[in-house]
């Protein structure tokens, strides 16, 4: 009987035990102030003179057979390497950067089954060049068509070294975060306390194209292809987070 008594005792001991756990957290929960929070995002941006550009040209062939387009692909294309490598353009710097064969189907009018079926191969031979003179841009584009290329995809502008323009960018984005922070808490009539937080947003390097088209057959002129190298665009974005309080009775400074 004495040791039922016991088991009793030590079962309602442990039970009051564990239900008070959940109501200590609670009350701990309760009692914790919330810290009031303000939060702004900013955006600043650099722009600079670009030091490197890449140019995308090649060549489109089209034959009756597959190897017979490859062979016009790689002939032309063979023909267009040397005229770049005889501007000076390392071998380092010249990259191939697409090579396709597909081939090419005719429609095939319904009245004969309307499948269709195929009337020859398209082979693709595509460079990428960098180059670091941004004034080499236009002779290798001349070269590129002077030796059959039909096909120019484009020339983007970039920076070797862009921590310098990443940095300026984020100092403005920072600096703009900081300046609506103080717009809002003055509309809001709060004082910011202390910065809690600061998250970088990331930084994006915009390279527009000063061309772009599709694969196509290009005349040929007597007249030097025009380089306008612009600027590139450097993007940052931060996210500062402020500790604020309300301002005292005679106002925020």
């Amino acid at each position: 009987m004495k040791k039922n008594s016991i088991a009793l005792t030590l079962a309602l001991t442990l039970a009051l035990t564990l239900t008070s756990f959940p109501l200590a957290a609670h009350e701990e929960t309760a009692n914790t102030p919330v810290v009031p929070i303000l939060s702004v995002q900013a955006n600043g941006e650099a722009r600079v003179a670009p030091d490197e550009a890449t140019v995308r040209l090649g060549v489109l062939a089209q034959a009756p057979t597959a190897r017979a387009a490859m062979d016009e692909s790689n002939r032309s294309a063979n023909a267009i390497l040397e005229a770049i490598r005889k501007l000076g353009v390392r071998a380092e710097d010249i990259q191939t950067s697409e090579l396709n064969l597909n081939p090419v189907y005719a429609n095939v009018p319904e009245s004969r089954g309307g499948e269709p079926r195929i009337s020859g191969y398209q082979a693709t031979n595509v460079v990428s060049v960098r180059l670091e003179k941004l004034d080499q841009v236009g002779p290798v584009v001349d070269a590129g068509l002077a030796a059959g290329a039909n096909r120019l995809d484009g020339v983007l502008f970039g920076l070797r070294n862009d921590e310098a323009a990443r940095a300026t960018a984020l100092t403005r984005a920072a600096a703009a975060g900081q300046i609506k922070a103080q717009t809002l808490a003055k509309a809001l009539r709060v004082r910011l306390v202390e910065i809690v937080e600061v998250v970088e947003g990331g930084v994006t390097v915009f390279q527009p194209p000063m061309y772009r088209r599709q694969a196509m057959a290009m005349e040929m002129s007597t007249a030097d292809t025009p380089v306008s190298a612009g600027q590139v665009g450097i993007d940052a974005s931060v996210t500062l987070r402020y500790r604020i309080e309300p301002c005292p009775a005679q106002g925020c400074p």
